[in-house]
This record gives C-alpha cells, sequence and structure tokens, in this order.
C-alpha cells in the first residue's frame, strides 16, 4: 500500500448513523484517531440529528438530510477552529447523533407503595404502574445534562431516573385529588393525562425530552384490602345468607354420599352434623314434629314451668295447668313444640304424658 493510499484510509469519507436498535438516544461517529475529510459527506436520516462538538463545546446541529461539510455549512465549528479563509485539510470533530423518534414500550412502577388518606379506608396504601414513550425535543440539552463524553447513552440508562420522577408527581397528583380509592380505576385517563403534564414540565427543560405517551395501567390496593373487598361483594352476591349455608351444607352432603370410602368415620360424621344443622333450621317452618336444640334458659318461678314454640318464637313460661288448658281448648295445637327444665331439647306437646292426657277426647262418631 502506497503511503497516498494509506493516508486516505486514515480519512473518514462519510459521516452516518444506522440504528438497529431504536433504544439508543444519543451514539458518537467512532473517528478515533482519523480526520474528516473536507467536503465528506453527512448523512442525517429521518428521526435523526447530527451535533459536531469541538473541545468540549457545542458547534453546528443538522436535521435529516445529505451534506458536503465544507466551510459554508459548518459556520460555528469554522468559527472555533479559526478557519478565517475556509480551510482544504482535513479536520477533527467530535460528531455525536441523536435520535429523536419515540422510544417505545418503556415501562414505569411505583417503587414503594403511595401513602394516602381515602375517604372509604382511612390511611392505605396504592401501587400504581404503567407505560410511557420518550423522544428527544433538545438535542443540546440532552448532550450537555446527561450525556457527556460517553459513546453511547441508551434509554435504559435513563429509565431509573423517569420512573422516580413519574413516582413523586403520580404521589402528588392522588394526594392532592382526593378521589377514593374504589373510584381511580374510572379516572385512569384523566389522571394519565395529569400525570403526563407533570411529568414533561420537569424532564423538558432540565433534558430536553418529552413524553408524548403516558398510561396508568394500573392502580392496586394492599393484598389484605383486596381480600376484604372480595369477602364483602361476595355477601352483597349471596344476599341471604342463611339459605346460602344450607346451600352449602346440602353440596357437602352430596359429596360425601358421592364420595362414601373418603374420610371414614370423619366423614360420616360431618355428613350426620351437617343434616343436623340444616333440619335445625328448617324445623321453623315444618309442621311435623322432630327434637329442636338450643333451649331457652330455665325460668326463674318456682314448680315445673313450660316454655312453647310458636310461629319461630319462644312464649311462656306457663305452668303444666296452664299449658293443658291452652291445648284442650285448642288455644295452642298439641304439634307445638315444649320444652322444661330437664329437657335434653323441644318436642312436641303430643309427645309428653301428662300435656297428651290434657288433649280433648274425639268427636261422637256422626258428629263433625
Amino acid at each position: 500500500m502506497s503511503l497516498l493510499e494509506k493516508l486516505r484510509g486514515e480519512l473518514v469519507d462519510i459521516v452516518e448513523w444506522v440504528d438497529h436498535t431504536r433504544d439508543t438516544l444519543v451514539w458518537r461517529f467512532p473517528r478515533y484517531h482519523n480526520q474528516i475529510k473536507n467536503g465528506a459527506e453527512l448523512i442525517v436520516r429521518p428521526g435523526q440529528c447530527a451535533i459536531f462538538v469541538h473541545r468540549g463545546k457545542l458547534a453546528d446541529v443538522f436535521e435529516p438530510g445529505h451534506y458536503a461539510l465544507t466551510t459554508q455549512n459548518l459556520p460555528i465549528l469554522s468559527t472555533l477552529q479559526g478557519w478565517k479563509h475556509g480551510f482544504d485539510s482535513p479536520f477533527k470533530s467530535e460528531v455525536y447523533f441523536v435520535n429523536t423518534a419515540q422510544v417505545t414500550d418503556l415501562k414505569w412502577g411505583t417503587p414503594n407503595p403511595i401513602m394516602l388518606r381515602d375517604p372509604d379506608f382511612g390511611p392505605i396504601r396504592l401501587r400504581a404502574f404503567g407505560t410511557y414513550t420518550l423522544k428527544a425535543t433538545n438535542p443540546k440539552a440532552l448532550l450537555t445534562e446527561l450525556v457527556g463524553a460517553g459513546e453511547a447513552f441508551e434509554a435504559d440508562e435513563i429509565q431509573e431516573l423517569m420512573r422516580a420522577i413519574i413516582a413523586t408527581a403520580m404521589g402528588d397528583m392522588l394526594g392532592k385529588s382526593r378521589i377514593a380509592a374504589l373510584d381511580l380505576a374510572s379516572n385512569y385517563e384523566t389522571l394519565s393525562a395529569q400525570l403526563r403534564e407533570a411529568v414533561v414540565g420537569r424532564v423538558d427543560h432540565e433534558y430536553g425530552l418529552d413524553v408524548p405517551q403516558l398510561y396508568i395501567v394500573n392502580i392496586s390496593l394492599p393484598e389484605e384490602v383486596e381480600k376484604a373487598l372480595d369477602t364483602k361483594t361476595s355477601l352483597n352476591v349471596i344476599g341471604d345468607l342463611g339459605r346460602y349455608q344450607q346451600y352449602q351444607m346440602g353440596q357437602a352432603m352430596t359429596a360425601a354420599a358421592a364420595n362414601p370410602g373418603g374420610g371414614g368415620g370423619a366423614a360420616a360424621g360431618m355428613g350426620i352434623g351437617m343434616g343436623m344443622a340444616m333440619a335445625q333450621q328448617m324445623m321453623h317452618g315444618a309442621g311435623g314434629c322432630a327434637t329442636m336444640t338450643a333451649p331457652p334458659p330455665p325460668p326463674s318461678t318456682g314448680g315445673q314451668v313450660w316454655h312453647v314454640a310458636i310461629e319461630g318464637q319462644t312464649q311462656g313460661p306457663f305452668t303444666t295447668q296452664q299449658l293443658s288448658g291452652a291445648i284442650a281448648s285448642g288455644r295452642i295445637g298439641r304439634d307445638a313444640f315444649v320444652w322444661t327444665s330437664g329437657m335434653t331439647g323441644w318436642v312436641c306437646a303430643s309427645q309428653i304424658p301428662q300435656l297428651r292426657e290434657a288433649s280433648p277426647p274425639p268427636p261422637p262418631a256422626g258428629q263433625p
């Protein structure tokens, strides 16, 4: 290789950036020790801009287009270099390409719960997360404040900063809005717009960035609060808790009957217990005789006294004479449930000897 060819190989003829990642915000052209040739081509593609930097000072900025680098289109660099009458030799200058297209699919979230005072739950902790896009609107500010002398600057390098800014703005916004936690979901669109405006006001002036889109995807309550809400919702859907318990016991008894070998005596005992509990619940509306449990406390009056269950309510106490007279006159039916001290449960009056004798005899034949 001749000396001329070697010198030509050390000169840069084309300055361009072909970005395949779409996540790089700033990239420095790898000039190394090479010099840029006078009249070299500069190619700036759509969604890019190029910035020339000379000895740490920002010089000329080029928007998308195809340029021949001469003194005429490098006025600032010409002044910094001292080219009063133009130049016809290679020159040294750093070239940074800035991605001005939107960087999409970026995530944000609150690293710690946001403490708020909710009108329904009182003090409460909320977490939030969402997505946003990022775009460079002031390449010089971005290059000065964030990039410095680095060879490249990726979107990942600013995500921690963006998450902190968004989380801080989110806490301020929720605290001022005073929207109840249960009403936040219906205000996501409004809150997203307010949050984006607050974030843009911070990053635009300081870092030359814009946030074209920012969305709140979810605001979640603590797990224990969500479980309590689910329980409350289930109870509201069930409505009549007594009927739901009967249904649950019936389902359990059906399952136990379908699997007689599973659980042995314990399963059988469970089935009997649920059956008795169901019978007690249904007994208030039944007309037949059966044994009832949970009698009232013993009365304080002297002698044997009785209590009567009529239409699900306890009446009494009555003496044996009073109760016999009421049965004999028909004021109390013979199938009414009665209880007295010493009995283990409620029984029909017709099953008590001293009360059964008080029942009126059957009418004579031929009479109604």
